[in-house]
């Protein structure tokens, strides 16, 4: 059997394979899906961890695809081939173990044993003992790290000599965009890429976490990928900070974005005076003042999160491109197993705070069963509140049919 140069195991690749899998994700340049690469499975596999073993893989260009972002401009995505998901997954499971538990504990995102949900419930206590935010927003991040600042990290961590190779040939595969030109890529690491997360994790890691805590250990901060709060005590400290923060991304050749980097006041019923900025997003919740109740029954201002406006309009777009209402061929159950699982997921995060901000997303999702039913059921189609009073008694006694109406949400009463 001829020698390889690097010892990857097939156990490895078929892990890495199931991981992917489970992931699912769309097709690469290549334009071959999960159901197609599985066709030939076995001879799939058996090329990723030849080529892998051997040192002669190189990944494919990626294929660029432009998303919309809230500010009206557009974020690139890179997505690689199935093929080399796996293969960057095999690279992934390898370094991981080695990086992760040096990371800082108030970073969380894209981590084992970390979360999202986690990340916004310490934000808010931080926002409760500190008067003063920086909302941290680095200029384009994932497009702008520097190869030669990452690599310097990665091989910190790893003296091995595949991951080392496969990482960087990673870095300069190009982008192929829609009409086909394909990009040179001198920064940047792809979004969209399996192991883009964690290298930009590894990046953060050095260029954020340990300077912060190294040289303003006062100023806690919480960062979930590139989306970072810092919390100063005074309005002074929190501009000296923001300065100091620019300067170390410029040395390590990243910009704060000048606009979308704010100071922040956390304003509530104990703190006095004002400030033009009193909100911040932080993934996917929006933090300001909000009205609260406490268990004397008594009315207070606190400064919480709950879902964002950003994401509330996301989920309503999702709900309105399920075209509900033009589904009249199907049986209520079926409408409910195929988007119960979108909801119970939306319910799952954004319903960890102020549960009750989601009921007017809710509440446009009854209006689509509303009027789905109108049009299925001849005797409610001119009935609009009979058709809201149907759905009501449906819920009332088939509460377990969508996954909302079991959450104590009561918009199907149509009041």
């Amino acid at each position: 059997m001829e020698a390889k140069s690097f010892e990857i195991s097939k156990r490895a690749v078929w892990e890495a394979y199931k991981k992917i899998k489970a992931n699912r994700g769309a097709a690469g340049v290549d334009q071959e899906s999960i159901g197609g690469f599985e066709e030939k499975l076995e001879d799939n596999l058996y090329k990723i961890w030849n080529r892998l073993a051997s040192g002669s893989y190189f990944p494919p260009a990626v294929r660029g695809v432009e998303i919309p972002k809230k500010d009206g401009k557009k974020r690139l995505l890179g997505i690689p081939t199935v093929a080399d998901r796996v293969a960057q997954m095999v690279v992934k499971m390898s370094l991981e173990p080695k990086v992760e538990f040096h990371f800082h504990p108030d970073s969380y995102g894209y981590r084992p044993k970390k979360s999202a949900v986690e990340a916004v419930r310490v934000a808010r206590q931080r926002c409760w003992q500190y008067d003063w935010v920086i909302d941290v927003d680095i200029k384009g991040f994932f497009d702008n790290l520097d190869h030669e600042l990452l690599m310097k990290a990665v091989e910190k961590h790893t003296d091995s000599k595949w991951e080392r190779l496969y990482i960087q040939r990673w870095l300069k595969a190009p982008m192929e965009m829609e009409n086909d030109i394909q990009e040179e890529r001198k920064k940047g690491t792809p979004q969209g890429g399996v192991i883009s997360p964690l290298l930009s994790n590894l990046f953060l890691h050095y260029a954020f976490d340990q300077w912060m805590s190294r040289n303003h250990p006062a100023n806690p901060f919480e960062r979930y990928a590139d989306d970072i709060v810092v919390h100063c005590q005074t309005e002074e400290r929190a501009r000296e900070l923001r300065a100091q923060i620019g300067e170390r991304m410029a040395e390590c050749k990243l910009e704060l974005h000048p606009e979308k980097t704010r100071i922040v006041y956390c304003k509530d019923d104990n703190r006095r005076g004002s400030y033009p900025e009193q909100q911040f997003d932080f993934p996917g919740y929006g933090f300001r003042p909000r009205t609260s109740k406490n268990y004397l029954g008594q009315y207070f201002v606190s400064f919480s999160p709950a879902v964002s406006r950003e994401s509330v309009k996301k989920m309503r777009a999702t709900i309105r491109s399920w075209r509900i209402h033009l589904r009249s061929g199907m049986e209520i159950r079926e409408i409910a197993q195929q988007i119960n699982p979108v909801v119970r997921g939306w319910i799952l995060y954004y319903g960890q705070f102020r549960r009750s901000a989601l009921y007017v997303t809710l509440r446009q999702l009854d209006c689509s069963l509303v009027k789905w039913a109108r049009r299925k059921y001849k005797n409610l189609r001119t009935h609009w509140k009979g058709t809201w009073y149907w759905l009501g008694e449906m819920a009332k006694h088939e509460p377990e049919l969508f996954v909302h109406w079991q959450m104590g949400y009561r918009g199907t009463t149509g009041r």
